[in-house]
C-alpha cells in the first residue's frame, strides 16, 4: 500500500490514522537500511517553492520539491545550495527524483562541507509531522534566526525516524566566478591525507580536498579545489602549489567545465558506479584514515573526501567492514549491499547515545511507527 498525500494536513491525517509501521519515502534515491513490512508514505506531493528571496539568500520549499527544480531556479539568480548535494542514483543503482526533504532527512553533504559545513549547517527552518500526527514548525527563513536551532539540526540526518518533513528552509550562497583544481599524482593514502591537511590548514580557502587511491588511469590522484573571483583563484592556486612543492607531479586545472565535472564525479563517488561490491561510508578524524584503511581487507578499493574525514570503501559482497576494522572513533554506514538484517546499515549506537536516542523517539514518535528499526 502506498499513501501519497498532497497537503500537509493530508499527511498529518495519514500519520494519525496509521495502525502500523510507515516507510517514509521522498524520491527513493538515497534511502538506505532494511525495514520490514510497512505502508509506504511518499512526500513527493508536497512540492513547490513557497518563498525565494535572492537578496536575502534564502529559500523555502515543500519537502517533496525535486532537487533539480530547486537547483535550476537558483542558477537563474547565480546562486546555489552551499553544501554540494551528492547524487546517489548511480552509486545505488536507482532511478527517481531526489527531493529537498530527502536531502535534509539524509543530511546529504558533498565535498564543499570542508568549507561551508554540512546540509544541517545550512538548514534554517523545518516543518514536519511527528509520529502522533502533530504538525511542528521550528526555525525560520532568515539566516540570523536561531529559534529552535537544536530541533532543526536534529531533523537533519534523522532519516524520517523522528518526523516526516513537509517544508524546509535553506540559506544559499552565490556561485563563484571561477574555480581551479590542483591535482597531485602518486601519493599514497598517508601522504595524501598529510597534503590535504596542509592545504585545508592554509589561508588559501580550499573548498574541496579528496583522494582516489586508484583512479580510472590506474594510479592515485589527490584533488584540491579553490573557488572565488578569478584573480583570487589564480593567486591562491599558485600559492598552494608552492606550499605543496616536493609532493610529486602537480597539475592545475582551470577550465570551469572540467573542474565542475571532476568534483561531480568525486561528489557522486563515480569510481564505484556499476560494480557488484558492497559500499561503505565511514566518517572518522582525517588523521585516523590511513591506519583505518590499513586494517581493511585486501583488495578493498577506497576514495577519500573531506580531507580524509570521509572514507568510501568498496568491499566484497557480504563483508562486515565494522567487524574487520574493529572499534573506531566515528561511524561506518553500509550504503550499498544486500545483507538484510545480518549487517546493520547504520553504526550501532553507544549505550549512552542509545538511551538518548530512545528518549527522543519516545517523544517524537511514541507509537514507534516512523521508519521503525532503521537506525
Amino acid at each position: 500500500m502506498v499513501l501519497r498525500p498532497t497537503t500537509e494536513a493530508d499527511l498529518a491525517e495519514c500519520v494519525r490514522a496509521a495502525n502500523g509501521p510507515l516507510r517514509i519515502v521522498g524520491g527513493g534515491t538515497r534511502s538506505i537500511g532494511h525495514l520490514g513490512p510497512a505502508v509506504v508514505l511518499e512526500t513527493g506531493g508536497l512540492s513547490g517553492v513557497s518563498l525565494y528571496e535572492p537578496g536575502a539568500l534564502t529559500l523555502v520549499a515543500g519537502a517533496g520539491t525535486p532537487l533539480a527544480q530547486v537547483e535550476a531556479l537558483l542558477t537563474t539568480e547565480g546562486q546555489r545550495l552551499p553544501f554540494e548535494v551528492p547524487d546517489m542514483r548511480g552509486l545505488m543503482g536507482r532511478v527517481g527524483v531526489s527531493t529537498l526533504g530527502g536531502v535534509a532527512a539524509a543530511n546529504a553533504s558533498g565535498p564543499r562541507r570542508v568549507q561551508v559545513g554540512a546540509c544541517r549547517d545550512n538548514l534554517i527552518g523545518v516543518r514536519f509531522v511527528d509520529g502522533s500526527g502533530t504538525v511542528i514548525k521550528n526555525g525560520g527563513r532568515v539566516m540570523k534566526n536561531v529559534t529552535g536551532y537544536d530541533l532543526v539540526k536534529l531533523m537533519a540526518g534523522s532519516h524520517g525516524t523522528l518526523g516526516v518533513l513537509t517544508e524546509v528552509s535553506f540559506k544559499l550562497l552565490p556561485i563563484p566566478e571561477a574555480a581551479a583544481t590542483l591535482m597531485l599524482y602518486g601519493l599514497d593514502t598517508r601522504a595524501a591525507v598529510s597534503a590535504m591537511a596542509a592545504a585545508l590548514g592554509s589561508p588559501f580557502e580550499v573548498s574541496g580536498a579528496a583522494h582516489v587511491a586508484v583512479s580510472a588511469e590506474g594510479y592515485p590522484v589527490t584533488f584540491l579545489r579553490i573557488e572565488g573571483f578569478a584573480a583570487s583563484v589564480a593567486y591562491r592556486a599558485e600559492q598552494l602549489k608552492n606550499l605543496l612543492a616536493g609532493q610529486g607531479e602537480m597539475v592545475v586545472v582551470t577550465d570551469r567545465g572540467q573542474v565542475d565535472r571532476q568534483w561531480q564525479s568525486l561528489r557522486d563517488v563515480e569510481v564505484f558506479h556499476g560494480s557488484a561490491e558492497d559500499v561503505w561510508r565511514i566518517s572518522v578524524k582525517p588523521s585516523d584514515a590511513p591506519t583505518l584503511i590499513d586494517q581493511m581487507p585486501a583488495h578493498t578499493r577506497v576514495c577519500l573526501d573531506w580531507g580524509g574525514g570521509l572514507i568510501w570503501a568498496a568491499v566484497d559482497p557480504g563483508t562486515d567492514l565494522r567487524a574487520q576494522v574493529g572499534p573506531i572513533s566515528g561511524h561506518a554506514t553500509r550504503v550499498r549491499g544486500d545483507a538484510g538484517d545480518l549487517i546493520a546499515a547504520f553504526q550501532p549506537e553507544a549505550p549512552a547515545l542509545a538511551v538518548l536516542a530512545k528518549g527522543l523517539r519516545s517523544k517524537f514518535d511514541p507509537r514507534g511507527i516512523l521508519n521503525p528499526g532503521l537506525m
